[in-house]
């Protein structure tokens, strides 16, 4: 079986994506898949007759453990390409993916979730892992995702939405501390706790420089979990405990003493149910398919769904991994777990 690993990418997360990719190429060759490693952005330079020598078996000799805790912009990205293209797919990238009974998206960030790739990918009928165009897309776009939170009672922070940096407290329905983030977005990228009115507006120029909307939302002072779902099986709950800041870009991705991760945590019975339930539910009411992760906040005994991520990273630090340990799920296991799922996902389609 050959397999495109697809990573890297336009976004802002594209360093964390190029080190999931180079793991999971290197769990799934370790299987004995063919496994093709490409930059969705960059592309291969090859003949056509080439792109069979790309699909192998021998692991990628770079260290994914490192991740830059840069935050690319676009005139950087562009710059990695010669010429003036912008183009998200790079060279030969489609033609190598026809080439592969799967592709594996290691993608991260808005260009890689938000369903842009899976609906190129489906118009050439080229199989994927993850969920499919319409679920990304509203899994990605956090103001979709919290109206279809609410309208399926499901528990989540309140809201509003702001497309300009001036914005008065007496605006805003709820009290400081607030949360600002990008509407569509990930890795907290753009995300600011805001204590008070004063830095309001600099935290929404900032939001604002990675999509056109942002949310403000209600600041719940709580425990942080995620919680990870792998074809129908839900895992246990993994904690994050930050001792100093918060779980930010540089707390998600960089060795440091202050932030830890607990699989699994002390709680109460009835909270794991919660947590387990809505992630059912949440997963099932953006109609996501084959995995994903819900991340929450729990305060008072209730649970609330932050949001949903459909393509969550599987870098040596990201969350699903270590959920799946727990359960004596490897690494190697889960990616092909992953890839065998959503085949079974394609043949039921095929036999409807």
């Amino acid at each position: 079986m050959k397999i495109v690993v697809l990573a890297g990418g336009r976004s802002t997360e594209r360093n964390v994506s190029l080190s999931s990719g180079v793991k999971i190429t290197n769990a799934l060759r370790s299987k004995g898949y063919k496994v093709a490693l490409v930059d969705l952005f960059l592309g291969k330079d090859v003949q056509d007759t080439e792109i069979d020598e790309l699909f192998t078996t021998e692991p990628e000799q770079e260290d994914p453990t490192k991740i830059s805790d840069e935050i690319l912009t676009d005139e950087k990205i562009n710059a990695l390409r010669p010429g003036k293209s912008k183009a998200l797919f790079g060279s030969n990238v489609l033609k190598i993916c026809q080439a592969a009974d799967m592709v594996y998206l290691g993608l991260h960030g808005e260009d890689g979730e938000n369903g842009k790739v899976q609906a190129v990918l489906d118009l050439f009928e080229i199989r994927y892992t993850g969920s499919g165009t319409l679920a990304s897309g509203l899994a990605m776009n956090k103001k979709f995702s919290k109206e279809i939170f609410q309208q399926n009672q499901i528990p989540t922070a309140q809201y509003i939405v702001a497309d300009q940096v001036e914005l008065s407290a007496s605006e805003i329905p709820f009290d400081f501390p607030v949360v600002v983030k990008p509407a569509n977005g990930g890795s907290s990228v753009g995300t600011h706790i805001v204590s008070r009115e004063l830095d309001l507006a600099a935290a929404l120029k900032d939001a604002l420089k990675f999509d056109n909307e942002a949310l403000i939302e209600e600041y719940i002072q709580g425990r942080e979990f995620s919680v990870a779902i792998v074809d129908g099986q839900v895992l246990p709950p993994v904690e994050i405990v930050v001792t100093s800041g918060w779980y930010d870009f540089e707390h998600k991705f960089q060795d440091n003493s202050v932030t830890h991760f607990i699989t699994p945590p002390e709680l109460d019975d009835s909270i794991q149910k919660q947590m387990q339930r809505l992630t059912k539910e949440t997963f099932a009411a953006l109609g996501m398919q084959n995995y994903g992760r819900i991340d929450f906040l729990v305060a008072d005994d209730t649970a609330y769904v932050i949001e949903a991520n459909s393509l969550p990273g599987m870098t040596p630090r990201s969350l699903i991994p270590r959920e799946a340990a727990v359960v004596g799920i490897s690494y190697e296991d889960l990616c092909e777990k992953i890839v065998q799922s959503k085949l079974r996902i394609y043949e039921q389609q095929n036999n409807n």
